[in-house]
C-alpha cells in the first residue's frame, strides 16, 4: 500500500502495510537513538517506520505471541 497525495489517514485503517500499528516501548541509548534519526532522515522516513521495516525484513520461522 502507499499514501498518494491527498490522501488522508483514517484512525485504526492501515495505509502502507497489512495490520494497525499498536504503540510500543523500547529503550536504547542516546548513539543509537541518534544514528536511527539519522538513519530515518536518509530515507525520508519515520523512525517508526524504519524500525518497521527492520522487523519486516528479519526471517521468521514461525509467528511470536506479544509480551508486552
Amino acid at each position: 500500500m502507499s499514501i498518494k497525495k491527498g490522501q488522508k489517514r483514517v484512525k485504526n485503517i492501515p495505509i502502507l502495510h497489512d495490520e494497525v500499528k499498536q504503540r510500543h516501548q523500547i529503550v536504547i541509548t542516546p548513539t543509537a537513538w541518534e544514528n536511527m534519526k539519522q538513519e530515518a532522515v536518509e530515507r525520508g522516513i519515520s523512525i517508526s517506520e524504519l524500525i518497521e521495516e527492520f522487523g519486516r525484513h528479519l526471517k521468521v520461522l514461525s509467528p511470536i505471541s506479544s509480551h508486552d
